[in-house]
């Protein structure tokens, strides 16, 4: 997860992750210059955060439908 330490998103989307116990980890873009720059690719020129990347596929901002769907929870 592409995230920043301040993101109220992000902070959701770390909760969600525990709560059903998926592994993740977390890349603060803030601190990573270039992980902020393949962020902005994937967002069109945005830093959008959380950003995913759950095996190549990318899930811009924290959407719980598709994430569950890559994640196949139900």
């Amino acid at each position: 997860m592409y995230c920043t330490a301040w993101c109220p998103d992000c902070k959701r989307a770390r909760a969600w992750l525990r709560s059903h116990n998926i592994p993740y980890t977390e890349v603060d873009i803030d601190a990573n210059p270039k992980a902020a720059a393949q962020v902005r690719q994937w967002a069109n020129g945005n830093q959008t955060t959380p950003t995913f990347d759950i095996d190549g596929r990318i899930v811009v901002d924290f959407n719980e439908d598709q994430l569950r769907e890559l994640l196949k929870i139900r």
